[in-house]
């Protein structure tokens, strides 16, 4: 296999321990040992420690042991409490993910951040989010790439809303990439967004389209049209008729040597900000 990582994420289960969250890293590190598993969400590790009774740190010290590479942003929502009331209010708060990925950085692990948009916040809830991510990322540098995520509203509770617009879409690439300074990359997630918004939003900020990816199940049952995966041709293509140049990087931003299913980690991708 080419593959470079495995991203691993799931519901809160009541009935699995969190041993059993540990070996499906542990298995697929002694698996795949050159794999980089990123996995987990806040929301999850919050789960974890409330199943084990034990501080944030310890659980991530137990998951690093097994093989945990980084985690992802999943699970950040709208940082603002009255806004996470009404579409999460079931999840971690918002302090429990920044302490959890703050533990995370003093760890040594790297991490991703997200944010949802397009359904009850406003303007002011989207930018105490980035605030608060800046604040953090300057506190720790932990922080690779900023993830802005629209809302789909299919086949969810909120199914009267409005998709967010490709406008807006765009407006929260730009807003992200001037905000976060501290952030090295931009990320405008072509499953999320479409092809083609994807790869306007390279001249808009982002520096990122994500990979070519195997199988997507969040976004696919709220109804995204994308398709599941693309060809590394497709990503090529994609990426020079925006004028910019594809380089193949691994999850800590590394670039990526082939030879056909075969490859190496190079040097670090140059930090970009778009075109």
């Amino acid at each position: 296999s080419g593959a470079t990582e495995i991203h691993v994420v799931g519901g809160l289960h009541h009935q699995k321990k969190f041993d059993w969250y540990v070996n499906v890293v542990r298995v697929i590190h002694e698996t795949w040992p050159d794999i980089h598993i990123k996995g987990w969400t806040g929301v999850e590790i919050n789960w974890f420690a409330h199943l084990t009774k034990q501080p944030y740190d310890w659980i991530l010290q137990q998951l690093i042991d097994a093989g945990l590479g980084s985690l992802p942003g999943g699970g950040a929502e709208i940082f603002d409490e009255g806004v996470r009331s009404q579409i999460c209010e079931h999840k971690a708060d918002s302090q429990a993910w920044i302490d959890i990925h703050r533990a995370a950085h003093q760890l040594g692990l790297r991490s991703n951040a997200t944010m949802l948009y397009g359904h009850v916040e406003a303007a002011q809830h989207r930018i105490d989010h980035l605030l608060r991510l800046r604040d953090l990322q300057d506190e720790t540098g932990g922080f690779q790439t900023f993830i802005p995520l629209a809302f789909h509203p299919e086949n969810t509770g909120m199914d009267y809303l409005k998709k967010p617009t490709g406008h807006m879409d765009l407006r929260m690439i730009a807003l992200s990439r001037l905000m976060l300074d501290n952030f090295d990359h931009i990320k405008a997630y072509w499953i999320m967004l479409g092809e083609e918004t994807a790869q306007i939003a390279l001249g808009f900020g982002a520096d990122d389209v994500d990979g070519t990816v195997v199988h997507e199940l969040i976004y696919h049952d709220a109804g995204a049209k994308t398709p599941e995966g693309l060809t590394v041709n497709a990503l090529h293509r994609m990426i020079r008729e925006a004028g910019c140049e594809p380089v193949e990087r691994d999850t800590l931003y590394r670039r990526v040597i082939r030879d056909g299913a075969n490859w190496t980690i190079g040097e670090p991708v140059p930090v970009s900000v778009g075109v």
